[in-house]
């Protein structure tokens, strides 16, 4: 018996090719495409290598079972203050220190330990998610029959069955539907957020096999390229074996139905799957976005630094000081050893004692502190009822809580126009249509400066008007809610009565469009995926539908071609004006163009319509090139683009048409409130100037008063570099008068090619700048040419359609609208809100007190370790350099993450230090804190020589007082070194515990219970430590000393002393500089002393309140 001949390649090359795979040298596909078998019907000969797929389980987790220790710890050590610490613990370990290395090791252990848990739990909610996602069942056809079984267990090449209303466990081809047509109608909203239905298509061969026996019987081979993460891009073609010949037919996205998707209006369909597991484009979209870090991260890491360098040069002066006052007696005998060690290997080991002496200098809390604030503070914002929109149930919505206080701290706010500042309610109100403007009114078209509103019948129209609305109404993507039943009974009704039917669109102005046509007469019936139904005025009209030339962004506009009832070959085009007037040879041109302009000026969104016969022989020279086009594998979409050019020229124009999209309520006052806060607006918009002109001065980002200078229509960077020169002339001549900017994509491109820094400073010195005509990138470039701007203003994007998604991501804050246009801003954003008008509390109040909050929560840390540590570097100018510690163990472990952890917690939540209502009516505070003011240089010294100068006091007050007073014990004893330290260290922690209730301007009862139940557990903790002698201690130090101090009334009244001699002078300060030199902000809080501060505080409102609002539309998060 022979064996069957199969190619076989060297063992050594395959085993070398894998380990290269498993380091990430080789990329696990080697080719651009991958071919794929149906039904996995593998040819019979084994010519051919099987390539190898990923298995259907989507994988979300960050961490295993085996790799979450190491690589969490790996993670956790590259923050430098975790690492510190490490290092700090290995030297007590291998040296000999004063400081036992648990007083390092167990804050570490803290820190390391709560942050595990946290990122392991929730690691451990996205493994529950995968396992519930990979276990669904589904049904797949196997060896001839319909086989249940896991989602994770499907492979690419298996045919699947989904039902309605499911969703697709793979990326799949679509094969077949329960439809004749083989279409299917899906909804993408798990993906990108649009809740319109798409349709997608079967191919015609394969459409009727509608069964599973049917569809075992299929052999055919798909050929697509390899994943990648675009949604709306595929490439490939199926091949379909037949007995006489093979049939090949292009695949495009059309054809795809996508992971997440799920089925509507149809039973059933069935699909292969050509991308599983983490090659779907669902999971290669999982990839997380870059980290934005906010301007206080970076300047914790800096004080950080400054921080470690002064504990270097403490360590530094101890060891030099050490062997400069060093005495040795005579009767000192050192051991041999001693003698004989290198004076150098003896300062390093002093070096690092002393390093690790001072270590606390660095608060180790700190970024656990900051975490927690961020996630917890971040609710304050979903639980603002201020900030809930009741119309649609949205409440404010937080994607990273890691920017919170970022907002803040804004400079410039680039927007959106429509869906952001308008409502993206598109309203069909005038047209101009060979030459003659209409308006609409009440399903009426009357011409522009008739009085009186008359209905006409379909005798009055005119061919061209009738030709106009017969564009409209077969040159769109609307759907009809549930076509299957669409019969000929429904149809009269939509014609009759238009409540019974809902029209489904991706675009808004479509919609609005063809509902206004129905009104007028031309209803738009329904569409398969040969043919149009149409109503005209009465009149069932059938039309064949040959080609649909899709929109795009580069093109800006789509054409249907259709065969008429006549017979005719018809290509309708419809587009932004700018894409279809220089395609235009015929019409009444100049006259819509100048018309135009008008319905622009007016703040209406224009669309030009044009139409183009085609005879039998340019129908089949386009049909083949187009065939030729989408079958392509490689460049694809540059052939296809070329055709539609090639196609879409010599057009007759028919007209244009205005829609109405007003703007959101609270607009202008939201755009005021921001000028008068110190921020810039800039408006970047896909929109024609004249339009987003209008929209400008209706919305008050451009006022009469203003003096507009516009970049426009630039070419060649000569004429750019000369236009810029004179704008920045007539900006420095008229330098009294705000300008404002109007510059378009095309001029944009120019400027930005040769003269991005000249373009930079006039947008700088203009009040606002308007940029029209953008591509989705362009508005990018424009947030990342400002960001990177050399004073590095943050920026702040906000938007509400995919097309922003790019400025949103690349913006140091990004903010989603909840619109009409899909949620991919919303999922891509930082924050997301329902309204524009909700940004300025969002801003001025949540900014403000975030800012001022984590500000505060920084400087304090820093300032209460210099106050810890400094006395121990002074401690050693009295005990000779000898690396005694000043305090016990248990106080150098418990202060940061016990003592003094909870009252600055709770501050950075619930500190408010002017009342909401003047924050907002006030947007001149927003200055008073802009630039990261609180944060500063200044800032930062005065807390520091705040610290030391504390730190002085108390230590030396402490000293004064054992020194002058012999009977300073009750027992008539003197003080020892236990005790000395335990006064230090009671005085200190005192002072900065009331230090911290200074800086308060907003008390709660919890601010007042962390606060005193902090102090009374200090002292119930010495008193409790310090009685008992503890059997797991190996020294207990601190025996009986506590008890010993309670009773001496000196120590008590030395310890008032002290605190009132270190806070004295920090309050007579502020009450000196409040009433000589007061603050804007300082005034308002000293304006509104006698009012109440429960009114409209946004932290914490009740909860159960918050939650029976918005538990009625939306889950609680």
């Amino acid at each position: 018996m022979s064996l069957p001949h199969r190619r076989w390649r060297p063992v050594g090359s395959t085993m070398i090719r894998w380990i290269r795979q498993q380091l990430g040298f080789d990329p696990p596909h080697q080719s651009p495409t991958r071919t794929i078998y149906v039904a996995n019907h593998f040819p019979p000969h084994n010519d051919f290598i099987q390539q190898k797929f990923p298995d259907n389980r989507m994988i979300s987790s960050k961490y295993t079972i085996w790799n979450f220790i190491p690589k969490n710890l790996f993670e956790q050590f590259r923050r430098i203050a975790n690492f510190y610490f490490l290092v700090i613990f290995l030297v007590q370990l291998m040296i000999d220190t004063p400081t036992s290395p648990y007083t390092s090791g167990l804050p570490l252990f803290f820190v390391i330990i709560v942050t595990a848990v946290k990122q392991g739990y929730e690691d451990w909610l996205r493994h529950k998610a995968d396992n519930e996602v990979n276990n669904t069942a589904v049904y797949v056809i196997r060896s001839g029959g319909l086989v249940q079984t896991r989602s994770q267990n499907i492979r690419v090449g298996d045919i699947v069955k989904i039902e309605k209303d499911q969703t697709f466990p793979a990326d799949l081809v679509l094969l077949s539907t329960d439809r004749e047509d083989g279409t299917c109608y899906v909804t993408t909203a798990s993906l990108d957020g649009e809740t319109n239905l798409k349709t997608h298509r079967a191919v015609p061969e394969v459409a009727k096999m509608q069964n599973v026996l049917q569809l075992d019987t299929l052999r055919a081979v798909i050929t697509c390229l390899q994943p990648e993460p675009d949604l709306y891009r595929f490439v490939g073609q199926i091949t379909i074996r037949g007995k006489s010949n093979d049939v090949v037919r292009p695949l495009g996205p059309e054809n795809l139905l996508l992971r997440g998707a799920s089925l509507k209006n149809c039973s059933k369909v069935f699909g292969v799957a050509v991308y599983t597991g983490m090659d779907a484009k669902i999971a290669l979209n999982y990839k997380s976005k870059s980290q934005k870090r906010s301007i206080v991260e970076k300047s914790m890491n800096t004080f950080l630094i400054v921080f470690l360098e002064i504990l270097v040069v403490e360590a530094v002066i101890s060891t030099i000081l050490k062997y400069v006052w060093q005495y040795e007696p005579s009767y000192n005998q050192r051991t041999t050893q001693e003698k004989n060690s290198s004076k150098i290997l003896t300062g390093i080991s002093d070096f690092l004692a002393f390093l690790v002496l001072y270590n606390y200098i660095i608060p180790i809390s700190l970024y656990v502190t900051v975490e927690m604030q961020k996630f917890l503070g971040s609710f304050f914002i979903v639980w603002d009822l201020d900030l809930y929109h009741e119309a649609s149930g949205q409440r404010a919505q937080v994607n990273t809580s890691d920017l919170n206080e970022e907002l803040g701290q804004v400079e410039y706010v680039l927007t959106d126009k429509t869906g952001t500042l308008t409502e993206n309610e598109m309203k069909f109100r005038e047209c101009s249509i060979n030459g003659v403007k209409y308006k609409y009114s009440n399903g009426n078209l009357v011409h522009e400066g008739m009085t009186g509103m008359f209905e006409r019948s379909n005798q009055t129209f005119t061919d061209e008007e009738t030709m106009f609305l017969r564009a409209i109404s077969l040159c769109h993507t609307v759907r009809i809610s549930d076509q299957g039943e669409t019969h000929t009974q429904h149809l009269k009704n939509i014609i009759h009565d238009p409540s019974t039917v809902e029209y489904y669109a991706a675009s808004p102005d479509e919609k609005a469009l063809v509902e206004a046509t129905r009104k007028i007469g031309v209803t738009f019936l329904r569409s398969t995926e040969d043919e149009i139904f149409l109503n005209t005025f009465g009149k069932d009209e059938r039309y064949k539908l040959l080609e649909i030339l899709e929109f795009d962004a580069d093109r800006r506009r789509m054409s249907v071609i259709v065969k008429t009832p006549e017979g005719k070959i018809l290509m309708f085009t419809k587009g932004a004006e700018s894409s279809i007037l220089p395609l235009s040879t015929s019409g009444e041109i100049p006259t819509i163009h100048r018309h135009v302009d008008e319905l622009a000026m007016k703040g209406l969104r224009t669309l030009c319509v044009g139409c183009k016969n085609l005879s039998k022989k340019e129908y089949q020279e386009v049909s083949s090139r187009l065939l030729q086009a989408r079958t392509s594998l490689q460049n694809r979409e540059q052939e296809v683009a070329n055709v539609f050019h090639f196609i879409e020229r010599d057009l007759h124009l028919l007209g244009a048409s205005g829609v109405e999209d007003k703007l959101q309520e609270k607009v202008p006052e939201t755009i005021e409130a921001l000028k008068l806060a110190g921020i810039k607006v800039w408006v970047l918009t896909g929109d024609k100037q004249e339009t987003a002109i209008s929209v400008s001065l209706s919305s008050g980002h451009f006022h009469r008063a203003m003096n507009i200078l516009e970049l426009t229509n630039q070419k060649s960077d000569t004429e750019c570099a000369a236009q810029l020169e004179r704008l920045d002339r007539r900006i420095k001549q008229d330098h009294v008068i705000q300008h404002g900017l109007v510059v378009d994509g095309t001029s944009l491109s120019v400027a930005l090619r040769e003269h991005e820094k000249m373009f930079m400073e006039i947008s700088r010195n203009c009040s606002a700048v308007l940029c029209c005509r953008m591509a989705p990138l362009q508005k990018a470039k424009v947030v990342r040419l400002l960001k990177t701007s050399p004073t590095k203003p943050i920026t702040l994007a906000i938007g509400d359609g995919a097309n922003d998604v790019s400025m949103i991501m690349e913006a140091n804050i990004g903010i989603g609208i909840m619109g009409k246009e899909g949620r991919q801003a919303v999922r891509n954003s930082d924050y997301a809100i329902a309204r524009f008008r909700f940004l300025a509390k969002l801003l001025f109040v949540h900014g403000h007190f975030y800012y001022v909050r984590i500000s505060n929560l920084v400087q304090y840390f820093f300032y209460k370790n210099v106050c810890f540590i400094t006395p121990q570097f002074l401690y050693q100018f009295f005990c000779m350099f000898s690396q005694q510690t000043l305090y016990d163990g248990a106080y150098l472990t418990l202060y940061n993450i016990c003592f003094t952890s909870l009252p600055i917690l709770m501050y950075s939540l619930l500190e408010q230090d002017v009342h909401t209502h003047v924050l907002k009516s006030k947007p001149a505070l927003y200055r008073e804190i802009s630039r990261n003011e609180l944060l500063s240089l200044k800032r930062f010294l005065y807390w520091t020589l705040l610290g030391f100068s504390h730190a002085f006091i108390f230590f030396f007050g402490s000293y004064l007082l054992r020194r002058d007073d012999a009977s300073m014990m009750g027992n008539g004893q003197k003080f020892g070194n236990w005790t000395f330290g335990f006064l230090v260290f009671t005085v200190m922690f005192i002072t900065v515990t009331l230090k911290l209730g200074i800086e308060t301007h907003y008390w709660t009862w919890i601010n007042h219970f962390v606060t005193w139940g902090s102090i009374v557990f200090y002292f119930a903790f010495s008193l409790l430590y310090g009685a008992i002698l503890w059997p797991f201690l190996k020294e207990q130090d601190m025996y009986f000393v506590f008890s010993q101090l309670l009773s001496s009334a000196s120590a008590w009244l030395g310890i008032v002393v002290i605190v009132v001699a270190c806070l004295f002078l920090d309050v007579l300060r502020k009450v000196f500089w409040r009433h000589t030199r007061p603050t804007l902000l300082q005034r308002s809080q000293m304006h509104i002393s006698k009012v109440t501060l429960q009114e409209a505080n946004i932290a914490p409102q009740p909860l159960a309140r918050v939650r029976n609002l918005l538990s009625k539309n939306s889950s609680w998060r």
